[in-house]
């Protein structure tokens, strides 16, 4: 009986064993990206298993663009002369894939056709939970954690779409960048403090002013109520510069309206507006 026992335990261990060492072994292993080339004289075009919901570059000498309107299957990318960087796309079910992308003036491939195995995982993972919860709450919850999260992110980029800006006794309010992402538009806001005293913000509104056709023209302002406001202050103090974050469900803009940013200073005088253009809106990054 002594020596069965022995001989299960042993045949246990020769058959489970590999499997630990194996399982190891790949959850040591780091995950090796791949290298895509471009340069500035033709487009490469990436084709994904899953039409494109997001797609950014770690470098402005990389452009990566594709349909924000309707999802699409392809995306172009094109670069400049300079040092390597990394590409990241999310498809519309949540598969990320990511490469590092180098500029090279000669290239000897212009498609990639990319399969669903090269997919470094997905945005959501696979939860096993079986505890009954409200899904409205946890639904928001995970929507403000994103919100915030992006925000941070575009915040660490440091990209600029334009010169969008105003001055006011000291008071510099700009627009830093416009980033659309799934459903929502980003609003990377700016606001300097050059004067001697400190500014209480009464607040910082967005609406759309629109002017009427006809021989009595007037204009009419639609608040944009936000969605997510990251990083707001109470006041921005003398010699400061705070940068903040408001999300908005994505619009586009006819050629007779635009964007009015209003920021109010609370007891004092130093109001300014910011007007944006419709083709900012309709062209974000």
């Amino acid at each position: 009986m002594k020596r069965y026992i022995l001989t299960l335990l042993f045949v246990f261990g020769f058959t489970i064993a590999p499997r630990l060492c194996l399982a190891q072994a790949i959850g040591q292993n780091p995950i090796v990206l791949d290298t895509i080339y471009a340069n500035d004289q033709k487009n490469v075009a990436l084709f994904f298993p899953q039409p494109i919901r997001q797609g950014i570059t770690g470098s402005d000498n990389f452009i990566f663009t594709y349909n924000r309107e309707k999802e699409q299957y392809f995306g172009l990318l094109q670069a400049k002369p300079g040092k390597e960087s990394n590409l990241l796309v999310i498809n519309r079910n949540g598969s990320i894939f990511s490469y590092i992308v180098r500029y090279k003036q000669q290239l000897s491939r212009l498609n990639y056709f990319i399969p669903k195995t090269n997919s470094i995982g997905n945005e959501k993972p696979v939860s096993t939970d079986s505890v009954t919860i409200d899904k409205s709450k946890n639904l928001i919850k995970n929507r403000a954690s994103y919100y915030q999260n992006f925000c941070s992110y575009l915040l660490d980029r440091k990209q600029r779409m334009g010169n969008l800006r105003k001055r006011n006794e000291g008071i510099v309010l700009s627009i830093e960048n416009i980033v659309f992402d799934k459903e929502e538009l980003y609003f990377v806001i700016h606001i300097k403090n050059t004067s001697t005293l400190d500014y209480d913000l009464n607040f910082l509104d967005l609406s759309i002013r629109t002017r009427q056709k006809g021989r009595k023209k007037s204009q009419q302002r639609i608040y944009q109520e936000p969605l997510f406001v990251y990083g707001r202050p109470t006041r921005i103090v003398a010699g400061e510069t705070v940068i903040m974050v408001y999300v908005l469900q994505k619009f586009s803009l006819d050629n007779d309206r635009r964007i009015v940013v209003e920021l109010n200073e609370k007891n004092g005088e130093r109001t300014i507006e910011l007007k944006v253009p419709y083709s900012y809106i309709n062209n974000p990054n």
